[in-house]
């Protein structure tokens, strides 16, 4: 496990962003080789997407060769609606890049079926070979996509009903109404994002320290959904300074202590910045 520290949201987005740049330049993809990511919504990963926009219009990277599947979506709202997360992803992110739409992949909350387009959406993340990184954010209450506290940390993607503090959260986006926000979700599961060959966490306020301090220096904990990312291979936790205030100094001080290493990870590579 990584964690990489940064000074405030604006370095830990551009910090992951960089890293999505150089795994899709040395990934190489192409017609016949596919890069898979899983993607997330919500405030979190918008300065990390602004980047990412910024290095595909500067000619640094492409998408016409990177498939997405994203974490979850609302179940009953329009696809159109200016808040369903197919709307967030297209809007922010999909219309500004090169990316093909039927690359793209939604969970659609409007399905006849919830379940078989749960199930169909594990089957098409299983023929496009896996996720390459699964690229994340977490709730203040360390739930991963909608995988609330208490959920099985071997769930896959499924309907979920959402805890009030999620929608409390999220009545910000429907003008602080609750009776706006939707109350259930479909979202991928904990064992659906473990899946994935590396998973990168973006984790940044004085809000989510909690959450990051369950993450990493206390046990696996369905409580705190996003604990269950100590027991995956390769995962890069990415934060400012604000999530680490209940962190113990320690901690702090021994990844710090890595980060000349780590930098390393988002320098361009040599012969592949530009084609």
């Amino acid at each position: 496990m990584k964690l990489i520290i940064l000074n405030d949201y604006d370095e830990a987005s551009e910090w992951a962003a960089k890293y999505i740049r150089n795994k899709i330049l040395l990934f190489k993809p192409g017609p016949n080789k596919y890069l898979t990511l899983g993607l997330p919504t919500g405030s979190t990963p918008l300065g990390c997407y602004k980047k990412l926009i910024e290095y595909y219009k500067n000619g640094e990277i492409s998408f016409q060769y990177v498939k997405t599947f994203n974490m979850d979506e609302y179940v009953g709202l329009p696809r159109d609606h200016p808040e369903s997360y197919h709307s967030f992803m297209w809007n922010n992110f999909f219309k500004h890049i090169d990316i093909r739409a039927e690359n793209t992949h939604i969970l659609d909350g409007n399905a006849a079926d919830l379940q078989a387009e749960c199930e169909a959406f594990e089957e098409k993340i299983t023929a496009a070979g896996g996720i390459e990184l699964f690229v994340g954010g977490i709730g203040p209450d360390g739930h991963i996509a909608f995988n609330e506290p208490g959920s099985s940390l071997v769930s896959r993607t499924r309907v979920k009903t959402l805890a009030r503090d999620t929608i409390m959260a999220n009545a910000r986006f429907f003008d602080g109404d609750l009776a706006k926000v939707p109350t259930m979700a479909l979202t991928v599961g904990v064992g659906t994002v473990m899946d994935a060959k590396e998973v990168m966490i973006i984790i940044t306020g004085a809000h989510k320290a909690f959450a990051l301090y369950k993450a990493i220096e206390e046990g696996v904990n369905h409580m705190w959904t996003v604990s269950a990312f100590q027991q995956h291979p390769r995962t890069v936790f990415v934060c400012d300074e604000d999530a680490t205030l209940e962190l113990r100094v320690k901690t702090v001080k021994y990844f710090k202590g890595m980060m000349h290493v780590h930098n390393k990870l988002v320098e361009p590579p040599p012969s592949e910045a530009k084609s």
